[in-house]
């Protein structure tokens, strides 16, 4: 019995489903999340999504069903779904460890926590795998999954530019597209909604900019009280990092800023250098050319100094 079958026979024998996205939620588990949301509703399942934070992406809000994202955890759930944690620490608190747990991801950090693993670390997206759990089981996608689906996968291939976007990947949003996903709808809510905010902070964060051996390192930074003099959300800087990575000297970029009482670093690359192996080594993870981790501190530079001196043993 395959894992997509096992997954289905769990949903079908539950009585109550909790769907857990991770801290700091990106498009692509809000995505994946809200299209078997749709799919339970549609159905008639019970079932919450859940958010360890109710400070969710805004611009996501022309998903189907993102309303209905909740902070709070029913009284009773028997089955627990999560949707594109790359580790168990993902999902923000410990669930009872008696209740079976679907693990849906595409991390190479993921070591298979869950009772059924739907996970593979080829795929663009966890959305990606969420459609393929939808066609092994026969299971129809309604325009309301279909929106759901395309945001994860096109978010988290930066609007289908990374190398792990392969021809397959193209026909399944050929697919949702014909199920009802509008692109030119999707892409102008996704990028044309920024607030003023973003435009005060980002010259703060790329003049933060410092480049090494001779321009192939590039690290940024985000300072606390900066966010407190624009009034900008720490998701209001993340195109810097994209920014920089546009340099052309440029071929590893890591960005620092204060998440949650402690600094959280991203970390992009280019070609062949692992920079999931950088942010392992601070018990974070990801995907060869963009990884994550948190360090326990709130001095951004002294975090930056940190990583910093990590990249140079690693990238020498």
């Amino acid at each position: 019995m395959s894992e997509y079958t096992k997954a289905l026979s769990l949903i079908e024998e539950s009585r109550y489903i909790l769907i857990v996205t991770h801290v700091n939620p990106d498009p692509d588990s809000i995505g994946s999340a809200l299209a078997l949301s749709n799919l339970f509703h549609e159905n008639k399942i019970k079932h919450k999504v859940f958010n360890i934070s109710s400070d969710l992406p805004q611009n996501l809000d022309f998903i189907p069903r993102f309303d209905k994202i909740t902070d709070q955890l029913p009284a009773f759930f028997d089955l627990i779904i999560t949707v594109d944690c790359g580790t168990y620490k993902r999902l923000g608190f410990e669930p009872e460890p008696s209740i079976p747990l679907i693990n849906f991801d595409h991390h190479k950090s993921n070591n298979g926590f869950g009772n059924v693993n739907i996970v593979d670390s080829m795929k663009s997206s966890t959305a990606e795998l969420v459609f393929e759990f939808f066609k092994h089981n026969g299971l129809y996608i309604t325009k309301n999954s279909a929106i759901a689906l395309y945001v994860g996968i096109y978010d988290d291939t930066l609007a289908f530019s990374l190398g792990r976007c392969d021809e397959l990947t193209f026909e399944k949003i050929n697919f949702l597209v014909e199920c009802g996903a509008n692109p030119s709808e999707i892409a102008n809510k996704l990028l044309r909604r920024d607030s003023l905010a973003k435009y005060r902070i980002i010259p703060k964060v790329l003049d933060s900019l410092e480049l090494f051996k001779e321009g192939e390192i590039a690290s940024i930074f985000a300072k606390e009280e900066w966010f407190k003099q624009t009034g900008a959300h720490n998701r209001d800087c993340e195109d810097a990092l994209d920014m920089i990575m546009s340099i052309a000297i440029v071929k590893i970029a890591f960005f620092v800023r204060v998440v949650n009482g402690t600094s959280r670093v991203s970390l992009r690359s280019k070609g062949k250098i692992d920079v999931s192996k950088i942010a392992g080594e601070f018990g974070g993870g990801g995907h060869f050319n963009a990884a994550g981790c948190t360090l326990d501190m709130v001095d951004v530079e002294k975090a930056k100094d940190i990583v910093l001196k990590e990249i140079f043993e690693v990238y020498k």
